[in-house]
């Protein structure tokens, strides 16, 4: 499985992915979720991709084919990031049909999901959630982040801490602890983690970390999160014996 997280807020993008792969109990194996492209100096262009393995890898192959090759559509000639999105789709789209028809089996899902961010010229950075279907959504004010792959167990803190307004190192911050909590409770999520900032009208993606399991940093986020949890809850207002009530029991 994946967990990719794309916040996007007043101050920039935050990207966060995992880097395991799961194809059976024994068959786990390690890829890069996250991709950089390379483009002309007007844009940043990243990718995120979760689903089936041969799909996203055919996806990226078409992505850089048509750059290298100057088609009328690329990433270097769209002109913001909703076509961009739409381009994405419609390959996406393309090679399921491809390989679903190859594999002709009715039980293969070649379903593939994407979230491309970034920043094309004076647009404003932003980051969309391309479907399976080819269709696509943005981040909106309420929720300034996107998730696809294995996003209910690193949600709730997304949801209470992650606004528009909210500083870029602290949603890094909220976004690690995030993966952290997901790799915690779901075995298909794991290390490498890459987090990816884009500073708005950077148009640098030099600040990029990978952290592995044993990373000392990421350790220490992770105690210092499950300290402050415990003391938080040893904290929480004490069960008011008043509040008690009857239970009826049915015989």
């Amino acid at each position: 499985m994946t967990y990719c997280i794309a916040a996007s807020i007043n101050e920039g993008l935050i990207l966060v992915s995992d880097s395991r792969t799961n194809a059976g109990i024994d068959n786990v194996s390690t890829h890069s979720k996250m991709h950089p492209f390379a483009t002309t100096d007007d844009r940043s262009i990243i990718l995120m991709c979760a689903g089936n393995l041969a799909t996203t890898q055919s996806v990226l192959e078409q992505l850089h084919r048509d750059k290298l090759k100057n088609a009328k559509i690329n990433l270097n000639t769209v002109e913001c990031l909703s076509e961009a999105a739409d381009y994405l789709g419609g390959i996406s789209v393309e090679k399921q049909k491809q390989h679903l028809h190859a594999q002709g089996q009715s039980a293969f899902n070649p379903s593939a999901t994407f979230i491309l961010a970034g920043q094309i010229g004076d647009e404003a950075h932003g980051a969309y959630m391309i479907y399976a279907e080819g269709n696509s959504i943005t981040s909106s004010a309420n929720t300034p982040f996107l998730q696809i792959g294995e996003s209910k167990y690193g949600k709730p803190i997304l949801d209470r801490f992650l606004k528009l307004n909210t500083s870029i190192d602290e949603a890094a911050r909220c976004c690690l602890v995030s993966m952290d909590s997901t790799i915690r409770s779901n075995a298909s999520v794991g290390p490498p983690v890459e987090m990816l900032v884009y500073r708005k009208d950077s148009f640098s993606l030099a600040e990029y970390y990978c952290f592995d399991d044993d990373d000392d940093y990421m350790l220490q986020l992770r105690r210092s999160w499950e300290g402050k949890l415990r003391e938080a809850i040893a904290n929480l207002p004490i069960l008011d014996s008043q509040s008690i009530r009857t239970i009826r029991v049915t015989l």
